[in-house]
């Protein structure tokens, strides 16, 4: 069981990694899920990744406290309004347009209803 944690681990974190320069590509979520599965099967990698000065603090930041920080709930709102924007200048149907909208005000709120978390 050890060995699929650390596959989904590895999967999840080449995802994360390919999200930092593809922007249609969600970045955190990815390590999010890596960070859950290493906590699982590789305490190295679990750690390497709550120490890396850019994905630590967000990661840390949810698995202590549940919490999005403020400027990351600005900037995935943000991207999700202009994927939207995009969507409807393309002239996508309104069918597609409003599956997206939809989806979209989930994820706007499963996000801002996310604590702040500790003040820095």
């Amino acid at each position: 069981m050890r060995t699929l944690w650390l596959a989904a681990g590895l999967l999840a974190l080449g995802l994360g990694l390919l999200g930092v320069v593809l922007p249609v590509l969600p970045t955190t979520p990815f390590l999010l899920v890596a960070a859950a599965c290493f906590a699982k099967s590789s305490p190295r990698l679990h750690g390497w990744l709550l120490a890396h000065p850019a994905f630590g603090p967000p990661i840390r930041n949810w698995e202590d406290n549940g919490a999005i920080s403020r400027p990351a709930k600005r900037l995935a709102v943000g991207s999700m309004a202009v994927v939207f924007g995009v969507s409807v200048w393309a002239g996508l149907g309104w069918p597609v347009l409003l599956a997206q909208g939809g989806l979209i005000a989930v994820g706007c709120w499963f996000v801002l209803s996310r604590p702040d978390g500790p003040s820095v």
